[in-house]
């Protein structure tokens, strides 16, 4: 049963914009310093990979798991649990002796993420009943994420100059206790009226779908696709992930329900949250190491030149929202995937030798965010909003997970075609992801699509406010 009288809206509203303040600075902030890890501990591109692909793989293993448990026995307490978690995990990461000592504290982190971003929207909805309340409330959550995206490459490549890389997670430990105190102080307890039950196999299935795929894509370039570690986990991967489906099928309270996959629209804006936190991950990961160690570029200085893609990312989602308000989620999506192909196809002759071409740099970096900035509120209006309002902790972490899945292919492929020694194959990557978003854009929001959605109950659904920016 809920109890939102017990807290102020506004501190509630606070404590979850601390919690995604903290999963999304971390991204970006992590990415600028890159180089400097490598270099003090002494690590591969493939071991840069696991620093970032690690912790995004078991946030995007955990998310639903996460939100169903805290539907079930109270979304402050899983709340508390995870920034205790991911407070701790930060302190760790900061006096890692070594990069398989960090690897297992991103984990640790990723732990305690699963159960913020998700958690933080169930929070909010139960927190501000009123549609017009709570559609202002998520708004500005969302919008913290814009807020980093900008923030985050220039402040970690202040802190990474002037006190080092692990001061970069430093910065999360009074967050979070800050966070902290505020739940503990003003967060009503709350709880989904019919919570659904646990899917232990469903889980491991997730978790080794993930898990396996991602190892293969990241260590196939130093030990050969033929090997027969690579080979057992490509066969592992898609083993579980033929089993997941019907298995999930079978249940009366699944993990994820193959059902909602009938929806066109609901099903192509998966796939193109995929596409569009790959060509994230991907991008971020692959224009760190060009500009420091190509252009041999300061932690600082490749902040400014990644400035432009941060700044359209915070300032395009409002605008998108009030266009998939006022006309549908069809032109964002066109805008999006035109402006994250075109990014990607101006970054191969930008990054075709060292020699510096800012202007075609800035260029790119503009593109790409424009169509970053166009793409999450047209996913998050059509992904979240045909999902059940008893289940608002799932709803948002069905909705990340493909997110977190996105951004842990990305970061893997890309690697890999950078360790392999072919760089300008990582933006024809990030140019194929936009001419997918570009393709699924125009097939999901036609009337055949349309169609395909017409068995959901509307009543059910949670409301998506129009200036929605949703969180990694």
């Amino acid at each position: 049963m809920s109890q939102p009288d017990r807290g102020r809206p506004s501190l509630i509203l606070a404590v979850c914009c601390l919690s995604v303040l903290l999963v999304s600075l971390d991204t970006t902030i992590l990415n600028v310093a890159l180089p400097s890890i490598q270099e003090d501990l002494h690590s591969s591109v493939s071991g840069l990979q696991w620093t970032l692909d690690a912790y995004t793989i078991v946030l995007a293993s955990l998310l639903i798991l996460a939100g169903s448990t805290a539907d079930r026995v109270g979304r402050r307490r899983v709340f508390l649990l995870g920034l205790v978690l991911f407070t701790g995990g930060s302190a760790l990461c900061s006096l890692a002796p070594s990069l398989d000592w960090l690897i297992v504290f991103r984990m640790a982190q990723a732990v305690g993420g699963s159960m913020l971003t998700p958690v933080a929207m169930a929070i909010l909805a139960n927190a501000f009943p009123g549609p017009r309340e709570r559609a202002r409330a998520i708004g500005v959550w969302g919008g913290v994420v814009g807020v980093s995206m900008a923030a985050g490459p220039i402040l970690g490549g202040v802190l990474v100059q002037t006190a080092g890389w692990r001061s970069v997670f430093w910065l999360n430990v009074p967050i979070g206790l800050a966070a902290l105190l505020l739940t503990a102080l003003f967060v009503p307890e709350s709880r989904a009226p019919r919570p659904r039950r646990v899917d232990p196999v469903g889980q491991l299935l997730v978790i080794t779908a993930l898990g396996t795929l991602t190892y293969a894509i990241i260590e196939a370039p130093g030990r050969g696709w033929a090997s027969p570690a690579i080979v057992i986990c490509l066969i592992t991967a898609a083993g579980a992930l033929a089993a997941f489906v019907p298995y999930e099928k079978r249940r009366d309270e699944p993990l994820v329900d193959p059902r909602l996959f009938r929806s066109a629209p609901f099903s192509g804006a998966t796939v193109m949250a995929v596409c569009a936190f790959t060509a994230l991950g991907g991008f971020l990961f692959a224009n760190t190491l060009y500009l420091q160690q190509v252009l041999g570029l300061s932690a600082l200085s490749t902040g400014v030149h990644l400035l432009p893609m941060a700044v359209l990312s915070l300032v395009c989602p409002p605008l998108a929202g009030r266009i998939v308000g006022s006309r549908g989620p069809r032109v964002p999506l066109l805008l999006a995937g035109a402006g994250i192909t075109a990014g990607g196809l101006l970054a191969v002759p930008a990054t075709r030798s060292a020699d510096r071409s800012d202007i075609l740099l800035y260029a790119a970096y503009a593109l790409f965010g424009l169509g970053f900035g166009f793409v999450n509120a047209p996913i998050t209006h059509t992904a979240v909003s045909g999902l059940p309002r008893a289940q608002a902790g799932v709803a948002a972490a069905i909705a990340a997970t493909s997110r977190q899945v996105g951004a842990a292919l990305g970061i893997a492929v890309t690697g890999a075609v950078i360790a392999a020694g072919v760089r300008p194959a990582a933006w024809w990557i990030i140019a194929g992801c936009g001419l997918a978003i570009l393709a699924l854009g125009i097939l999901t929001t036609g009337p055949w699509a349309a169609r395909t959605a017409e068995g959901n109950d509307p009543s059910e659904r949670v409301r998506v406010p129009r200036n929605l920016l949703d969180a990694r």
